[in-house]
């Protein structure tokens, strides 16, 4: 078995893998490069697994000239600078010790203990550097069926590491088009440990889910299995395929935080630890979708009412054919009238409700209305209640 991946060529990375094996260690890629090598899709990263131990792989990068970085040395990750170039090592390891969040892990030469640790076989598969795959638990296999497998028994690989359970179903979206015998119920039988996952790593692994080109799968195998509601529990999948439908028709990327507003528009910041900017968006969607394509876009921006044009269409909602026409000449047709047009007539209070009238009329008039119209409603509405 072998891959043919353009990495493979880096000699940043030839340079690295040499300056271990030469001094007798076994040096290999591991996990996502060489899975993603053999789906044909794209690797950003490349990552290293070694039997040298990390203060081994210290002393022969600074001996080949180049920079380390000890980002996790107490669990035996080192990051070489190669060439300008970062690349992560990991010593291979064993589990000592779980507690379902973190692992006590002792160092080992064996590739075997190595990959027994490593949560599904499609992510244990090593390669060398001229592409020929070592595979210790069949994941080249299961990865050509694109059939995702936890190593050995799922309750065990689960109960070692409950974030696995949402890695699951990331992987299920991204990499695979089903799911090995037994691991849907392993998976439903230990959803409740996810309380004791903490909500940044959820929020992570949730924003990576729903970022996938289409997830609408495995979000429905998330919902049937009882996982969602333990982390959203007003969240429904039915309308994610139409979503998805509707963005590819358009050629409109995928977005998590869109498809997030659809699913579960009243979902709670404090579990997914959403940041102020993404609350704020979450917010401006729930109210954009309830406004017709131009108010939506001149209130709150052609990007925030396109994605709320797309949440109502899969929600079932009729739209004008020309919505994202209309939203486009929303965007660059701005209110004529400002505040100094009103001033000194109107102040304080009565300048903020004439402002209003003057918005309400010229979106009303699909922004036909004249500037001495505006004004004219304007100053109505601000002396109303004078």
């Amino acid at each position: 078995m072998k891959i043919k991946a353009s990495f493979l060529n880096d000699p940043a990375l030839g340079k690295l893998l040499e300056a271990l094996t030469d001094a007798g260690h076994q040096a290999l890629i591991v996990g996502g490069a060489v899975r993603n090598a053999v789906l044909g899709q794209s690797v950003d990263d490349v990552d290293i697994s070694t039997d040298a131990l990390p203060e081994q792989v210290v002393r022969l990068a600074h001996a080949a000239g180049m920079k380390t970085v000890p980002t996790g040395i107490e669990h035996g990750t080192v990051t070489v600078i190669a060439d300008g170039t970062p690349f992560e090592i990991t010593t291979f390891r064993r589990d000592v010790e779980t507690d379902g969040r973190n692992a006590t892990v002792a160092f080992s030469d064996r590739i075997e203990d190595d990959a027994a640790r490593r949560d599904f076989t499609m992510n244990a598969l090593y390669a060398t550097v001229s592409g020929e795959v070592l595979d210790p638990v069949g994941g080249w296999a299961d990865l050509r069926r694109r059939e995702l497998r936890f190593v050995g028994d799922p309750t065990a690989r689960i109960r070692e590491d409950y974030l696995r359970i949402l890695r699951f179903f990331r992987f299920l979206a991204w990499y695979a088009h089903k799911t090995a015998p037994g691991t849907v119920e392993a998976i439903t039988a230990e959803k409740a440990g996810l309380s004791r996952v903490s909500a940044e790593r959820i929020g992570a692994e949730m924003r990576k889910l729903l970022a996938a080109p289409d997830p609408a799968m495995s979000m429905g195998l998330m919902q049937e299995t009882g996982v969602l509601s333990q982390i959203l529990d007003d969240a429904d999948t039915a309308p994610l395929a139409a979503l998805v439908a509707e963005e590819k028709e358009r050629n409109i990327a995928p977005d998590w935080l869109r498809r997030l507003s659809l699913i579960a528009p009243e979902t709670g910041a404090d579990r997914l630890r959403l940041s102020r900017v993404e609350i704020g968006r979450l917010e401006s969607l729930r109210r954009a979708a309830g406004l017709p394509p131009t108010e939506a876009s001149f209130r709150h921006g052609p990007d925030i009412a396109r994605d709320a044009g797309l949440i109502r269409l899969a929600r079932g909602d009729a739209l004008p054919p020309d919505w994202l026409d209309q939203i486009d000449q929303a965007a660059h047709t701005p209110l004529p009238v400002s505040a100094s047009d009103l001033m000194p007539d109107l102040t304080g209070p009565a300048l903020g409700r004439g402002l209003k009238a003057a918005e309400n009329l010229w979106i009303a008039s699909t922004f036909s209305a004249s500037k001495a119209a505006l004004i004219d409603a304007a100053r109505q509405a601000g002396e109303e209640d004078a």
